[in-house]
């Protein structure tokens, strides 16, 4: 039985290029990047050549990114580190953030600051008029996801930079899901950092990387060396950085062809489930969703039992975040979309593409799906 992998929007398989980048560096450059002999500048110029890469997939400069340890720990620094850099005031964000959001910004309500968390509509998108209403003068930083991980809703984020470009407060979005599948400007976007994650893009896990616009004060969250230009301390972890660096580079090289390729397998999935004759809706608009995320809702279905017997197909998809995939609770993500009470919460489940996935694995992956909703139902 050949197993089909859908759950790229959890973690994608690192590209061979990748890893080999990744290997060459673990076995022949392991010098400290920071110091100042032949093996040191020899990581070096492996560190700064890949930051060129990154700062060039979303138009920024060389000494905008700042290399992290994950897309989680961009989403803190940009977060806690404007938070408290200002000391106090008010932030705003919306009630589908990633759990690297939500959690950062309910640690800053235990400091004292304010937080208020907008709603979304049952597409799961937030109001560009949500956001102006909830402005105040004292409001510091707004952080609003590009594109949502379990959904695929895609956030007015240029509308909502418009917006602020008129107000002091800072502007951070979360792009880890959208980075390497749509085009990012962070200029046109007018934010003010922007989160990215090498694993989601075929790089290798534990290496991310924020972009921080020229001038924006930022407090470090770790204290130690100068290392990031003091905002991130620790050695700078070279092959993982080699990794991602070429997994960025070929991500931006296929993403428009890659785009327009997980558009179909999202049709094709969609239509082969409707031709077996299998019930089920689409959360959100595929119209208005990231190309590779796909969530449907399975009527008097159970998502566990449904994920088992996908499993056991060989089908590999999710309930939702995959930093949640072992908790029972339901999605904050369809609960904010559908309300509490809703039998989408339990009945709802991802489907995400990758680039090794093939338009025969899609087809016989729908079939399976069609075959348990059916007997499940």
């Amino acid at each position: 039985m050949e197993r089909i992998y859908l759950d790229h929007a959890a973690t994608s398989p690192v590209h061979p290029e990748a890893a080999a980048a990744m290997a060459e560096v673990l076995t022949e450059t392991y010098g400290n990047p920071s110091s100042i002999h032949s093996f040191g500048r020899e990581s070096r110029r492996i560190v700064d050549e890949a930051r060129t890469v990154i700062a060039a997939t979303i138009n920024a400069g060389f000494n905008d990114i700042i290399f992290t340890g994950s897309g989680t720990e961009a989403d803190n620094l940009a977060i806690l580190g404007t938070a408290r850099s200002k000391g106090a005031g008010h932030i705003i964000t919306t009630t589908i953030e990633h759990h690297a959001v939500l959690h950062a910004c309910e640690a800053l309500e235990r400091e004292g600051f304010e937080v208020t968390y907008l709603p979304v509509n049952e597409e799961g998108i937030v109001s560009l008029s949500a956001v102006e209403d909830a402005l105040r003068e004292d409001t510091i930083l707004v952080s609003i996801m590009y594109g949502n991980n379990e959904t695929g809703a895609l956030q007015p984020i240029e509308a909502i930079g418009q917006l602020l470009s008129g107000h002091s407060a800072l502007f951070h979005t979360d792009a880890v899901q959208a980075y390497g599948i749509l085009p990012i400007d962070v200029k046109k976007l007018n934010v003010d950092f922007l989160s990215v994650s090498g694993h989601k893009i075929n790089g290798p896990k534990g290496i991310g990387a924020l972009y921080v616009k020229p001038g924006t004060a930022l407090a470090p969250l770790l204290y130690g060396g100068e290392q990031e230009r003091k905002r991130r301390a620790g050695t700078e972890n070279t092959a993982a950085i080699a990794g991602m660096a070429q997994a960025a580079k070929i991500a931006e090289q296929t993403r428009e062809e890659r785009a327009a390729r997980y558009i179909e397998m999202k049709k094709l999935f969609i239509d082969t489930l409707s031709e077996q004759g299998a019930s089920f809706s689409v959360n959100g608009k595929v119209e208005h969703s990231l190309p590779h995320v796909l969530n449907l809702f399975f009527p008097e279905t159970d998502v566990e039992a449904f994920l088992v017997n996908l499993d056991m197909a060989g089908i590999a998809a999710s309930s939702g975040s995959a930093c949640t995939a072992g908790s029972i609770e339901p999605s904050h993500v369809l609960t904010a979309m559908f309300g509490e009470n809703s039998p989408k919460l339990r009945s709802s489940i991802r489907f995400s593409f990758g680039f090794n996935n093939t338009t025969k694995q899609i087809e016989q992956a729908a079939l399976e799906t069609a075959k348990i909703a059916k007997r499940l139902q």
